[in-house]
Order: C-alpha cells, then sequence, then structure tokens
C-alpha cells in the first residue's frame, strides 16, 4: 500500500506552482498582452484553454512518477532509444537557446529599474545567480523563493488589471470561442505557448522531490496542479485585461519581443505615474527570474536523469543538486549562452531549435498517451476517457502547431 499526505492538503501545496511559475516566462506576458492589444478579448478563451491543456500535460507527466516510483525517462527508454537520443539531442539545443532568452528576459527590467549596468551586465548577473542558487540549494528553499517571486508578480498584474478597470460584459464574451481575422495560427500559439512547454514535463521531478511518492499521492497532486494553473489563468486573464483595456482600446501596438513588456512600463508611467509602472517592471523581473530559477533547476535534474537512464549509470547516494551531471547542465544553461548576448544569435542554430522545440510538444503528449495506458500501471493510475480525450487533443494540436513552425521555417530558409 503505498503512502498517503497526513494532515492538511494546503502545507503539501508546492511543486504545481513552481511548474507553473516557471511555465509562465517573459514570452507568455508578451504574447498574452498581444493578443488583449490586438483582439480585446476575443482571444480570452485561447489562453485558458492553453492553461487545461498544460494541466493535463504536466499531471500525466506527474502521474507516471508517483504511479510507478521511476520516472519520465525511464519510461521513454522503454519506448525505445530512439527517445533517449530525441530528449538528449533537443535539451542540449534548447538550453543554449533558452538560457541567453531567459537572461535577457530577466535583465530588461533590471537595466531600466537600476541602470547602473547594460542590459548585458544585467543579463550575465541573472544567469551567475540563477547558477549559484541551484549550486549551493536543494528543492525545499527553491520553493520557498518561487513562491514569494509567485506572490509578487501575481499581486502587481492582478493589482494593475484592476487599476485598468476592465469592462466585464466585454470580458465574458472573449469566451465565446470566436476567430477574429487572421488570428488561427496565433491562436494556436496562444494555447500551445501559456503555461510552458517542456517544463510541464519536470513536474514529476519536483513532486518526487518533495517526497511524495505512490499512488496515495495522486489526489493531492491533482489539487496542487489545478490550483497552480488556476493561479495561472487568473494571471494570464489579467494580463489580457491590461493589454485589451490600455492598449487596444487606444490602438497603440507593442513589439512582438520582450521588451514589448518595456513599452507597456512607458504606457503606465504616461496614465498612471511612474510609482504604477515601477510595479509592473518589478513584477516582470520576479516573473521572469521565477523561470530562470525553476529551469536552472528543473531542467538540471531532468538532464542529470537522462545521463543515468541514457548511459545506464549508477544513481549516486546523495542529492542529485550535489551530482556532476546536474552542475554540468546548470553550468551549460549559464556559461555558453553568454556569448549570444554579446552578438546575433546565429540562424542556423535559431532554424535547429526552432524545429525541434515545435517536435517536443507532440512527443510528449504522444509518449504519455503510451505510457499512461499501459496494463503496468496500477488501475488507479492509468488513463481515463477524459484524460485520453485531452492528451489526444493536445497531440493534435502541437502536431498543427509543429507543422506551422517548421513550414514558417523552411519557408524563411
Amino acid at each position: 500500500m503505498s503512502a498517503q499526505p497526513s494532515g492538511s492538503i494546503w502545507r503539501h501545496i508546492g511543486p504545481g506552482i513552481v511548474v507553473a511559475a516557471t511555465g509562465v516566462g517573459a514570452g507568455d506576458l508578451v504574447a498574452t498582452l498581444i493578443a488583449g492589444s490586438r483582439f480585446g478579448y476575443a482571444l480570452l478563451w485561447a489562453a485558458i484553454v492553453g492553461c487545461i491543456v498544460k494541466v493535463a500535460l504536466s499531471e500525466g507527466s506527474a502521474r507516471y512518477h508517483l504511479a510507478t516510483g521511476s520516472t519520465i525517462l525511464a519510461g521513454w527508454q522503454s519506448l525505445g532509444r530512439w527517445t533517449g537520443w530525441y530528449f538528449g539531442i533537443y535539451v542540449v539545443i534548447w538550453g543554449f537557446i533558452y538560457g541567453a532568452t531567459a537572461m535577457s528576459a530577466t535583465a530588461l527590467p533590471l537595466a531600466a529599474l537600476f541602470p547602473v549596468l547594460p542590459l548585458t551586465g544585467w543579463a550575465i548577473l541573472t544567469g551567475l545567480a540563477g547558477f549559484a542558487f541551484v549550486f549551493f540549494n536543494r528543492y525545499d528553499r527553491l520553493e520557498g523563493l518561487i513562491k514569494i517571486l509567485v506572490g509578487v508578480m501575481f499581486v502587481v498584474i492582478v493589482s494593475l488589471a484592476a487599476l485598468a478597470a476592465p469592462d466585464v460584459p466585454r470580458l465574458l464574451s472573449g469566451l465565446a470561442f470566436a476567430l477574429p481575422e487572421n488570428s488561427l495560427f496565433y491562436t494556436l500559439g496562444l494555447i500551445g505557448g501559456v503555461g510552458g512547454t517542456v517544463t510541464t514535463a519536470a513536474y514529476g521531478y519536483w513532486a518526487q522531490a518533495k517526497g511524495w511518492n505512490g499512488t496515495g499521492w495522486l489526489p493531492l497532486m491533482r489539487v496542487d496542479n489545478a490550483v497552480a494553473y488556476i493561479l495561472t489563468g487568473v494571471f494570464v486573464v489579467a494580463m489580457m485585461i491590461v493589454g485589451a483595456e490600455l492598449l487596444y482600446a487606444a490602438s497603440i501596438a507593442l513589439q512582438s519581443g520582450d521588451r514589448g513588456l518595456l513599452d507597456l512600463s512607458n504606457v503606465l508611467e504616461d496614465r498612471f505615474g511612474r510609482p504604477i509602472a515601477t510595479a509592473f517592471l518589478v513584477g516582470f523581473a520576479a516573473t521572469a527570474f521565477s523561470s530562470v530559477l525553476g529551469v536552472w533547476h528543473g531542467m538540471s535534474l531532468f538532464f542529470t536523469d537522462w545521463y543515468v537512464q541514457f548511459f545506464d549509470r549508477p544513481q549516486g547516494d546523495g542529492p542529485p543538486e550535489r551530482s556532476t551531471p546536474f552542475r554540468a547542465y546548470a553550468a551549460w544553461l549559464t556559461f555558453p549562452p553568454m556569448v549570444l548576448l554579446f552578438a546575433q544569435q546565429p540562424f542556423l542554430l535559431a532554424v535547429i531549435y526552432g524545429a525541434f522545440g515545435a517536435l517536443f510538444m507532440p512527443f510528449l503528449a504522444i509518449t504519455l498517451l503510451l505510457l499512461l495506458n499501459s496494463r503496468t500501471l496500477p488501475a488507479e493510475a492509468r488513463n481515463g476517457w477524459l484524460s485520453n480525450v485531452m492528451l489526444a487533443g493536445s497531440a493534435l494540436l502541437f502536431v498543427v502547431l509543429a507543422g506551422q513552425q517548421l513550414w514558417g521555417l523552411f519557408a524563411a530558409v
């Protein structure tokens, strides 16, 4: 009989908040904000569907960990060694590009708040801070710090939405599944991007680090996951309100990159004054840095497991954060990407990264369908009809997104 949580469930809540905070980065803020600025509330439903899709993917990943006492990577290995090659190549390329992106995104609000250093200087300090934190700390401290950062960004962004005074009837009209002209692929991108990509599969590692093990923890895990993505949904709706009320109504266009958030800071300063703009930059920095911490820790755990599984190495007795593979991948996220902070991103690398980025999510959804319907799992951990529908729908959606991404990449060559 598997162990079960004791005491109030609320004291156990945490890994879901970590995975949701890691998944909601500056890019998600910009995507949702620009959706609001271009289409008003018309795509609100797409942002909410995006959260629901990620609930299914992260829940499935954690459920496999809890039911088997193993990891999602061990499950992939059972499907064939090709999965190890696939993930290994993907995670190396992804880490190189993401490291530079995350450092730059966090540096933007810091450089605006404290112009004593240039953007590159703040980006380097951000990477070093993330590396030092995961080098010297374990999961419990990561969870504690991310909860503080989530609290800051949640209060700031939701307060900002309230200040923008949303038109409630128009807001509710955004649940009507409408597709404005020329918005189809943008809608799919919003669904696919909000709430994380590869980091959704790290949920199981954080659940295990929290001490959850066995099917007795499944009900708590589902509550934890639901709470996390409800918070994400409220956060995303708040950003869309800001975009619709402050930008769409005034016909203000933002840049499509992370710098678009700095444009919004200027709009806020003009309309509400410098203190509100400063508070927004603080929330922006908290959002971006929570993603840095989560990725530096979660993806290093993921890489460590890949190394153990793929090369058939013994698992050490100490915590994985003290292992050589963990620290090597954290260093890979930190130091090589600094080159991209000084130079233009190489085009060929961007093409390869885009291809693998587009192809990972259908890989995750399809492999979860295979693993979670296996007769080797305890009956209470296998997929029901709802889980199968959600994962199959996610797989189909991400195949379409992958086709769109690859078409755009080849068209640009």
